[in-house]
């Protein structure tokens, strides 16, 4: 009988320890299943993070696709809005591209006014430029380095007017004298400026507006074919210095060349 019942107190001892094993399985079964029901929950989170931001078409008055002048480069289009992550802080930025230069900058938002960032000129400004270019034109007489900062000043200032009176001021007819090579690329430079603003303005190509810049400079005074007495009336308007100094740099800039 000792024999019998040392075989049936082993027996419970035996199932205690199955149950005992199949505790951690069961546990393991739940925690499979937890996982499984945390995974979608996980998906759906990660899905709401990478959510994509939503599309800016506008600020500051200003829009995607719209043309607009910046001093330093001229006429560009505003191509998007976007948002940038910069040292940890998010930076707002117009995308403007300009084509002809194939250049793309990007402009923080908030400091459109600081670089003097503009909207097209209106038509009864752009007429204004035209008529600016019949004028006569007005040489001051000192230095040409001088004369020749105020001209860039003007080109840059992204004034539509400033930049038609530089243009006027250089410009030279078949009659007049060669300009230098510093004239001359400053004269271009107000030029490209100046037409490529009246091109998207008037919905015409650069070469009609050109055209256009070019007939108006023709209407000025001094423009035909010159007299002894216009010649002379030209020379002391320019002033010796003028010469001198136009002189000077053609040679200096084409050495360099």
């Amino acid at each position: 009988m000792a024999k019998k019942t040392s075989k049936s107190s082993a027996k419970p001892s035996k199932s205690k320890t199955v149950a005992k094993a199949k505790k951690p399985a069961k546990a393991a079964k739940v925690s499979k299943t937890a996982a499984k029901g945390a995974g979608p929950k996980a998906g759906k989170v990660a899905a709401r993070v990478e959510e994509p931001k939503k599309v800016l078409t506008q600020r500051q008055g200003f829009k995607t696709n719209e043309y607009v002048v910046y001093p330093a480069h001229g006429v560009g289009q505003i191509l998007a809005i976007e948002e940038q992550e910069i040292a940890g802080a998010t930076l707002e930025l117009f995308v403007i591209n300009f084509m002809k230069d194939k250049m793309t900058l990007r402009v923080p938002t908030a400091k459109v006014a600081n670089v003097g960032m503009r909207k097209l000129s209106e038509p009864p400004l752009v007429k204004r430029a035209l008529e600016t270019l019949k004028g006569r034109a007005r040489v001051k007489r000192t230095m040409w380095s001088r004369r020749a900062q105020e001209y860039e000043a003007k080109i840059n200032s992204g004034d539509i007017v400033a930049i038609a009176e530089v243009v006027r001021d250089l410009f030279r007819s078949e009659s007049q004298p060669e300009q230098s090579y510093s004239e001359r690329q400053l004269y271009e430079a107000a030029l490209d400026r100046l037409s490529r603003e009246i091109a998207v303005v008037q919905h015409v190509t650069e070469t009609e507006a050109v055209k256009e810049i070019e007939a108006n400079l023709a209407k000025s005074p001094r423009r035909g074919v010159k007299t002894d007495t216009d010649a002379t009336a030209a020379a002391d308007a320019d002033g010796d210095d003028t010469d001198g100094e136009d002189g000077e740099d053609s040679v200096s800039e084409d050495e360099a060349a």
